[in-house]
């Protein structure tokens, strides 16, 4: 769905600090506002039934908001990765991480050869990586970040919940959505 001027319709996006989260199902949200490696947590949780699945990585445009949040100009191309994080047989978290070109610079070129290993791992063990604030957003299936999270889901939810947090790696922006499935307990 679009809005009248042509732009993709986005959810609303806020940060913790600045106000309260209306509507937050109980479940979600000790995940939601955990500040440490969600990839971590994941697998704490998997009693070692984990992997990553690599659904798609390519160049691409960033959702508009994306695009502001990494302070890039309109047109910017970007390594967009999309994964899902598995336990037990399901999908948990849909990740959608976005790397402008510009980024993608000294030690931050290994994060376009990845393949199914997850993304958190590496930023959190980097002493270089800085994290931003997180933004957490009811998501709809109007919203295009939605439609993208459930495509490989065989029963679509009415709404889902998900969070994304700028990272600079070395100094250059990254983007992280975590959109949380269904399945996560």
């Amino acid at each position: 769905m679009k809005r009248a001027h042509g732009t993709p319709l986005e959810p609303k996006w806020r940060t913790w600090t600045h106000q309260p989260v209306a509507g937050l199902p109980a479940a979600v949200a000790p995940w939601l506002r955990d500040t440490g490696s969600l990839t971590r947590r994941v697998i704490e949780s998997c009693d070692g039934d984990f992997r990553v699945r690599l659904l798609r990585q390519r160049w691409g445009r960033p959702f508009d908001s994306e695009r502001r949040l990494l302070g890039s100009r309109s047109g910017i191309r970007a390594l967009i990765r999309e994964v899902e994080l598995w336990c037990g047989g399901e999908p948990w978290v849909f990740a959608r991480s976005v790397i402008p070109a510009t980024s993608l610079h000294g030690p931050a070129r290994r994060l376009a050869s990845l393949g199914e290993r997850p993304l958190g791992a590496v930023l959190f063990a980097d002493p270089r990586v800085r994290r931003g604030d997180t933004q957490v957003a009811r998501l709809l299936p109007r919203h295009p970040l939605f439609q993208v999270a459930v495509r490989d889901l065989d029963a679509v939810p009415s709404e889902l919940w998900g969070r994304r947090t700028l990272y600079r790696f070395a100094g250059h922006p990254l983007l992280v959505n975590e959109i949380f499935l269904p399945a996560i307990p």
